[in-house]
């Protein structure tokens, strides 16, 4: 074995613990990286906990006051020809915009279970942009359409605009059994 192989050989651990190093370092910077990451992880887990629950409490509870409360009052209340046929029609889009919204959330909803619990998830981004567009549009026409509408038939005669009042108060109302609280 000739002096310069066998000084190669030698220099060759020093080589590998420079090269540890730098497998080291690096991974080091990438740790270094986590803190600016954990806070958009713990937002997004933190986001689609309260999406989830806000969908349950709200926006399905939402739709159900509409249809069972509003929507019958408004259609009740209407002048019998073009009006209750404008009020119908916009009943009929507003029910059929509900259940689509609902399909959309549920296909989303799997996906952001296992957002909420920090989990690995194929959320579909194209269809949360989706459900966001079509909520507002949907929004948007009841506050400018249908909701001004429902104003002027139901202002017409203060009983009715009183009765759905109540009657929106009544299902919002935990029922107390005698004996219990």
């Amino acid at each position: 074995m000739s002096s310069t192989s066998t000084s190669e050989h030698i220099n060759e651990p020093i080589q590998d613990f420079s090269h540890c190093h730098e497998g080291i370092l690096r991974k080091l910077d990438l740790l270094g990286e986590l803190p600016a990451l954990l806070a958009p992880a713990a937002r997004a887990r933190e986001t689609a906990a309260g999406v989830l629950e806000f969908f349950k409490e709200a926006i399905f509870e939402h739709h159900t006051d509409e249809e069972r409360e509003l929507f019958p009052a408004v259609l009740a209340s209407a002048n019998a020809g073009d009006e209750y046929d404008l009020v119908q029609l916009m009943v009929k889009r507003l029910t059929h915009e509900h259940r689509e919204l609902e399909g959309l959330w549920k296909r989303l909803e799997s996906g952001l279970k296992k957002a909420a619990k920090g989990q690995a998830t194929d959320l579909d981004t194209a269809s949360v942009q989706q459900l966001v567009a079509q909520y507002r549009a949907h929004a948007a026409f009841e506050e400018k359409e249908f909701l001004p509408l429902s104003q002027t038939i139901l202002g017409r005669n203060s009983n009715h605009m009183a009765a759905l009042g109540l009657s929106l108060h009544m299902r919002h109302t935990p029922v107390r059994v005698k004996g219990y609280v």
